[in-house]
């Protein structure tokens, strides 16, 4: 894979006079050098920006909610890395997202600044600044719980990406029912007698809608969330394709749950 992407990214980035731009820079330097190769998917300006801009934000953003609570726990720091991992970012990847994570954890961090800019430069896109929140929520929620001023700065942020405090609510759910689904999902796997009625519960949130829904809502709902989730889509919008892994994961998990509710119904 050709550096030169990179290199004059992070040439741009100095040229701004900001060492937090030149990381950004080499970012879209990569996602640049990736686009040679995969126009199907970057073949514009906008769409590499975007992808640039995801990748520094969440790392930086995530740091900062992490250093909310005060002192950024293990399993914050272990969720950091997990992303890391899921993502399969390479070795240079991987530091770099590092710095911008460390980057984020600091009193002078321009929060709002990176918000802003992240938001323009994705033209306010719902389905990616959606990928984002949830992306920060399954961060937050590493220790079990938000901290109180993880919650205000996790209302902050949502706030200014667009998003309401009770689509916030919905969506700080739905994570919950995720990770709840895929860890009671795999374990009523191995040991059936799990409650299953806990299971369809979360099941039901997974998907967004009340267990009383009809059979045409219930679908509609899982269309919606497939939609919403679906990596192919997602990375044409400018979600990098370091994202996929997780995209896809999201998307399972919609369908098992799709599918246990399908089941108990009979359909």
């Amino acid at each position: 894979m050709s550096i030169w992407g990179k290199l004059l990214g992070a040439a741009f980035g100095y040229m701004l006079g900001d060492v937090f731009g030149a990381v950004v820079g080499a970012f879209l330097g990569h996602f640049i050098d990736i686009g040679l190769g995969q126009a199907i998917f970057l073949s514009h300006s906008e769409v590499e920006q975007i992808q640039a801009s995801f990748f520094t934000t969440l790392f930086s953003v995530m740091g900062h909610v992490a250093k909310a609570g005060g002192r950024v726990s293990e399993n914050k720091i272990a969720m950091a890395r997990s992303v890391m991992q899921r993502m399969a970012l390479n070795e240079s990847q991987r530091l770099t997202a590092i710095e911008l994570f460390n980057r984020g954890k600091k009193p002078d961090f321009p929060l709002d600044l990176a918000l802003k800019q992240f938001r323009t430069i994705c033209h306010g896109q719902r389905n990616i600044i959606q990928m984002f929140i949830e992306t920060l929520l399954q961060a937050a929620y590493a220790d079990g719980k938000i901290q109180p001023a993880e919650e205000r700065i996790l209302k902050h942020i949502a706030k200014t990406l667009g998003i309401s405090n009770y689509r916030l609510a919905q969506l700080e759910g739905m994570v919950m029912a995720q990770e709840a689904f895929k860890r009671g999902f795999g374990a009523q796997q191995q040991k059936p007698s799990r409650s299953h009625t806990d299971l369809l519960r979360k099941a039901y949130i997974v998907l967004g809608v009340a267990s009383d829904a009809s059979d045409a809502e219930v679908k509609k709902a899982y269309r919606r969330q497939m939609n919403q989730h679906h990596p192919d889509k997602l990375v044409a919008r400018g979600l990098p394709e370091e994202m996929i892994k997780i995209a896809n994961e999201k998307t399972q998990e919609i369908k098992s749950a799709y599918d246990l509710i399908q089941k108990d119904r009979g359909n």
